[in-house]
């Protein structure tokens, strides 16, 4: 199996991780976050290859979690910057977990960066819950079940016909 196929999966752990899962992506994405848009300051913030950065920007735009848009600066050509869009701001809960178990377990020195809330101060944390009677979650309290988009051979459903 490509890795590519395991986009097929119907996992929602699974297919984002298609998306996300490569070691410069979502490095793009927490500098999007962080307010680069445009592909020189991407390339040299990060040190991506020239070619791998348009690709994976490209990649980023095809699954609508960047948005390219065009600008100018003075008399110079037209260039692109990238933009998070609804669905890439959707991400900064992901953001901030990998941000918590970072700070836990591969920062000695303590946390590089606080991400505090604008209006109190607060540190931001990302917190599991239930929807219904508002517990705080672990693991040990989580257990799966099927939904609606996986079909009875484990398979993922056909959304289409529906």
């Amino acid at each position: 199996m490509r890795y590519e196929d395991l986009a097929d999966i119907p996992c929602s752990i699974t297919r984002p991780l298609v998306v996300l899962g490569d070691r410069w992506t979502f490095l793009l994405v927490k500098q999007a976050f962080a307010g680069t848009t445009r592909f020189e300051d991407f390339l040299t913030t990060l040190g991506i290859p020239r070619g791998r950065l348009a690709d994976r920007l490209d990649r980023l735009v095809a699954e609508e979690i960047l948005r390219r848009e065009p600008y100018r600066e003075g008399n110079s050509r037209t260039h692109a910057a990238y933009r998070l869009t609804d669905k890439g701001l959707a991400l900064y809960p992901v953001l901030l977990a990998l941000r918590d178990w970072g700070d836990r377990y591969m920062a000695p020195g303590g946390p590089p960066v606080y991400y505090r809330h604008r209006d109190c101060g607060g540190e931001a944390h990302v917190q599991l819950s239930c929807d219904k009677c508002d517990a705080e979650l672990t693991a040990h309290d989580v257990i799966p079940e099927a939904g609606p988009g996986l079909s009875g051979d484990g398979r993922a459903a056909d959304r289409s016909t529906t």
